[in-house]
């Protein structure tokens, strides 16, 4: 139960009174009267998720944070209502599957799956109008809010598509439900996850051999017992995705039965974005008052009180799993800007979980205009952060990736060494470049080498890296 003081501290809260706050990043809707029907549907709609379930997820964040598993969030830049279909949903969850085998096998730890989707149709943008040939129209925010056709139709934010994007949400979060329940996710069989379009790939005989290795483990183990072991066959798998719609969210944040406060039941795990994050902001307090666990983007620009502010108005508890803390500084400036945060949080006492997102600091724009992110930079970024907390007496407890199971080129180098003229080949993402299955498989055993290095060189002394 929370304390008295929290109890407290949200009576003068309730799911609309964001709305007395300054709101960042907020779609302009010119019939008022169409949102509020949207909102009314919405909220009489069946939740996505259950409070029991965000409750789970909030105690395997606890123990992630306190260094007994990590965390692997991935998905994509933007989900598209296209691509709510079968085999791509299939694959997203596949490509998460075997990154997740990697970091299993080589951190010798439970990892905690987290999906980039089931809900991530919303997106910040940098300015609210974009201009071509002289045509003025309001930015593409995601498919919950418009559609990317530049035109005048298409451009117009939507209160209908909030409803959409709950539909596809949970026609997707059915559909993994139903995968993983099916036994998709059967550690017996991890050759089931296998994309075709990597059977050639630089990385396939490295994945091959651990796949191998784990399958001889299991049957030893099996007929070490005499029978098959339990829970091989089966992954427990949560959703996250940043809520940005604040009138979306308040239509899926409710009371349930047996349980005291308010939970946001279109997803497990929201957060905040680093351009909403605001201290006297309708997001800050739209979110210290459910009873999700939360994250919270972290840029270059945060200073130490101005974060540890942001921590106590979120999770004036310290309630573990409650509260993460994701950092986005880019690889040129994680160096000076993470350390005073870590310092100052170590310092506090509090029992959050810290986790690195390589991908958004290290944006780029080349030559035609293409935004790009360069792998070298990407894990460049990662390894500094590793560092940085292993210098610190931190844990840095998981990583936040954009990434797909398709075969894009979006993102520079990898394994195929991908160059700016591959970037016309295949580049389909609506706003952010992301890693390819390719470039996430390699980075996930990139995490685990590193993880050995340093394990090694320390004499098996704690390197901010989980381990065994």
């Amino acid at each position: 139960m929370p304390s008295v003081q929290a109890v407290a501290a949200l009576e003068d809260w309730a799911p609309d009174t964001w709305r007395r706050f300054p709101a960042a990043q907020q779609p302009r809707y010119d019939d008022t009267a169409q949102l509020e029907q949207a909102m009314t549907q919405l909220a009489q709609l069946p939740p996505l998720v259950s409070s029991a379930e965000i409750l789970s997820l909030k105690q395997q964040l606890a123990e992630v944070a306190a260094g007994r598993g990590f965390l692997l969030q991935g998905g994509d830049c933007a989900e598209s209502f296209d691509d709510c279909r079968a085999p791509v949903v299939a694959d997203r969850l596949k490509i998460l599957l075997q990154m997740s085998l990697v970091l299993v096998h080589g951190l010798q730890m439970p990892v905690l799956r987290v999906g980039r989707f089931a809900g991530q149709y919303a997106k910040p943008r940098s300015t609210d109008s974009e201009t071509r040939d002289g045509l003025t129209l309001p930015s593409y925010r995601g498919d919950m809010v418009n559609g990317d056709a530049f035109d005048a139709a298409s451009r117009r934010p939507d209160p209908a598509r909030l409803v959409q994007a709950h539909a596809r949400s949970a026609m997707t979060l059915n559909f993994v439900r139903a995968l993983i329940d099916g036994g998709f996710a059967d550690l017996h069989h991890p050759e089931y996850w296998d994309l075709a379009w990597v059977r050639h790939s630089p990385l396939e005989a490295e994945y091959r051999r651990l796949v191998d290795s784990i399958g001889e483990s299991i049957r030893f183990m099996e007929t070490l017992v005499g029978d098959a072991l339990t829970g091989l066959n089966r992954a427990n798998f949560y959703t996250s995705h940043e809520a940005l719609v604040l009138p979306y969210e308040q239509a899926a944040t409710r009371q349930v039965p047996r349980q005291w406060g308010w939970f946001n039941l279109g997803t497990h795990f929201p957060w905040i974005g680093m351009r909403t994050a605001d201290l006297d902001g309708a997001h800050v307090e739209y979110f210290r008052g459910i009873r999700n666990p939360i994250a919270v983007k972290v840029g270059p620009a945060m200073q130490a009180e101005q974060l540890l502010r942001l921590v106590d108005r979120l999770d004036p508890d310290n309630e573990p799993g409650r509260l993460t803390l994701i950092h986005r500084m880019g690889a040129g400036h994680i160096g000076q800007g993470l350390p005073p945060l870590l310092q100052a949080i170590k310092r506090s006492g509090r029992q959050l979980l810290w986790c690195c997102d390589p991908m958004h600091g290290n944006t780029e724009t080349v030559a035609g205009g293409i935004k790009t992110r360069r792998f070298d930079t990407i894990r460049r970024e990662l390894e500094l952060a590793f560092d940085l907390h292993a210098d610190a007496g931190t844990r840095l407890g998981g990583v936040h990736l954009e990434l797909t199971a398709d075969n894009v080129t979006e993102c520079l180098g990898g394994a195929r060494d991908l160059s700016e003229t591959d970037l016309a080949r295949a580049y389909r993402s609506r706003v952010d470049p992301r890693l390819n299955y390719e470039q996430a498989l390699e980075l996930a055993m990139l995490i685990v080498r590193k993880h050995r290095q340093d394990k090694s060189a320390s004499g098996g002394k704690d390197t901010g890296l989980p381990l065994a």
